[in-house]
């Protein structure tokens, strides 16, 4: 069986997704169909912009979305897509990629969401008070209680448990800092602040829960057509009503990703395609399931070449 995956934030890139648009009508479609939703070109400033604009996360979350969206209507042009797989995943602003693409939100609802739920997380911590930090060669026990321990009176918590050894702490910066030195100190390979303008998922971003809980409310959400793995859950979910829950729960959740994976494998998934940009997802699922395969799905030729084994 086979399962489709979507990137999140940090896959961006300036150009992402124009050879699509150029080869397929489909995939133009999406781009302009976003333009549209969001009253503006961020199509312009994805092929032709500046990458410290692109990297901003109200731009960031909607591109890459519209670049995975049309990287999927290429692979439905050449005849496979979204029926030909169990079911799909995605990484942290991935899941709404992953729910777009199952028919459980549209797009134009999709990018709007994205859009606001990228400006209520940059909004939730002033720029500088909050920070993330990936903590390489630990595993994600060792690193939960590092974080428990560094947050004293602030917050530190483990936002993301990519791969086996693999985990991201997100909080207040002197917190994170403190996890930083608490990992080197346990035998951390690699222990680095990251390059983000916010501490996401993690309880700093309850307003952009907030925010987002009021968003959701008010827009329509169906069964998909195939199970969405839920970041918070780690297991498939088709009920429209839970979807709606999990999305505000998971600003401030854990993206429990290799466990996401490990359900997905147990289920009988032995083929990953990750749809859209960057190949980050691949090297992670390639740590967490050795035995399966995994192919980015980014380019015409990509397209045109999971499309054939997708037959």
């Amino acid at each position: 069986m086979r399962a489709l995956v979507f990137p999140g934030q940090g896959a961006q890139a300036i150009g992402m997704g124009k050879a699509l648009a150029d080869t397929y009508p489909a995939a133009r479609a999406v781009f302009d169909e976003v333009d549209e939703a969001l009253g503006e070109a961020l199509s312009a400033l994805i092929w032709e912009g500046d990458i410290a604009d692109l990297t901003l996360t109200e731009n960031a979350q909607p591109a890459l979305m519209a670049t995975s969206i049309a990287a999927l209507r290429a692979l439905e042009a050449e005849g496979s897509g979204i029926d030909a797989a169990f079911c799909v995943a995605g990484h942290s602003l991935g899941e709404y990629s992953a729910l777009c693409a199952a028919g459980a939100l549209s797009l134009s609802d999709t990018a709007r969401l994205l859009k606001l739920r990228g400006k209520a997380m940059q909004q939730a911590v002033p720029v500088g008070e909050g920070a993330m930090a990936a903590l390489l060669g630990l595993d994600f026990a060792a690193v939960t209680k590092i974080a428990a321990e560094a947050a004293g009176d602030q917050v530190c918590a483990a936002a993301n448990d990519n791969d086996p050894a693999q985990v991201v702490v997100s909080g207040h910066r002197a917190a994170v800092e403190r996890a930083i030195e608490a990992a080197k100190a346990a035998g951390a390979k690699r222990a680095l602040l990251l390059p983000v303008s916010a501490p996401f998922h993690c309880a700093l971003m309850a307003p952009a829960a907030e925010a987002m809980q009021a968003a959701l409310a008010d827009v329509d959400i169906h069964a998909p057509r195939v199970p969405v793995v839920a970041n918070v859950r780690a297991e498939g979910v088709s009920d429209p009503g839970l979807i709606r829950a999990l999305l505000v729960e998971q600003v401030t959740s854990s993206v429990r990703w290799r466990e996401s994976i490990g359900w997905m494998v147990a289920e009988g998934v032995t083929e990953f395609y990750e749809i859209g940009a960057g190949k980050a997802l691949s090297g992670m699922i390639r740590r967490i399931a050795r035995d399966s395969t995994c192919q980015a799905v980014g380019t015409p030729d990509e397209v045109a070449a999971a499309a054939g084994q997708m037959k």
